[in-house]
């Protein structure tokens, strides 16, 4: 009896597909609900650090003076915790496998220092905000004046 079960997956093996790949040339569709690696749009960052308190495995490095966000990712351990408590919403779970690697590597992103035009409108539309809030207060005590 032992011995057809041994010829039909013989046969099988034979004529059928086979079961792997050629990994690096060729790779198989990625399965549903894959948590693959942390990827962070440095763009919209603001390098508040609270991805790196939130990891458990102290994966993620935050530099806000020197405007670096980094991820080990033989330390990641895809839990998603810092994609869940980042407040900007930079953070996201990219579902794709990790290159292969022959010596460990950590992923660093910079982030990139704003122009002089940038700066410049950002600093009128802070003053925007200041005016709106300094005429907003004015009236609410011409208001409160007329009441009393």
């Amino acid at each position: 009896m032992g011995s057809f079960k041994l010829g039909k997956m013989t046969l099988r093996s034979l004529f059928g597909k086979p079961e792997t790949v050629l990994y690096p040339v060729q790779t198989r569709p990625m399965p549903e609900g894959l948590k693959g690696h942390v990827s962070n749009n440095i763009e919209e960052c603001i390098l508040c650090g609270i991805c790196q308190k939130r990891c458990p495995t102290e994966a993620i490095a935050v530099d806000k003076k020197s405007g670096t966000w980094t991820v080990d990712g033989f330390r990641c351990i895809q839990c998603g915790a810092c994609v869940r408590e980042c407040p900007k919403h930079s953070l996201t779970m990219e579902p794709t496998y990790t290159a292969p690697a022959l010596t460990k590597q950590t992923h660093t992103e910079i982030k990139p220092q704003p122009s002089e035009e940038e700066l410049a409108a950002k600093a009128a539309e802070r003053e925007a905000r200041i005016a709106a809030a300094k005429a907003a207060k004015a009236a609410r005590e011409a208001a409160k004046e007329q009441e009393g």
